[in-house]
């Protein structure tokens, strides 16, 4: 893997529903290269941010793409801990991943496409 072929984006400082939709763009755009996601910014991180996370993990996942999530603040890590998902490392398979069984949810799709 080139290191120039990895997309790297970084994370709003509020992650909630009115950053999601710009963030949903984002991750369209840099579908199917390597990804790796910010997360020193994160002062805030919503319910449907992390969906929207959880989503890409698994299409990238999916794709086959590498997938990480580096330098993550303190209130990401906290948020993370306080929704039960404590990382956001590559899923091994859907049938690790606890939320594959929702992989027909309207994010999920939508990534997928």
């Amino acid at each position: 893997m080139d290191g120039e072929d990895v997309a790297t984006l970084v994370l709003p400082s509020v992650l909630d529903l009115k950053a999601v939709g710009g963030l949903h763009a984002d991750l369209l755009a840099v579908r199917g290269r390597p990804l790796t996601l910010d997360a020193s910014q994160v002062s805030r991180l919503g319910g449907l941010g992390l969906q929207v996370l959880l989503a890409a993990r698994t299409t990238w996942a999916e794709d086959a793409q590498p997938f990480s999530v580096v330098n993550p603040s303190e209130d990401f890590t906290g948020a993370l801990d306080l929704f039960g998902a404590p990382d956001l490392e590559p899923v091994a398979s859907e049938a690790s991943d606890p939320f594959a069984a929702d992989s027909n949810s309207a994010d999920a799709r939508e990534l997928r496409s």
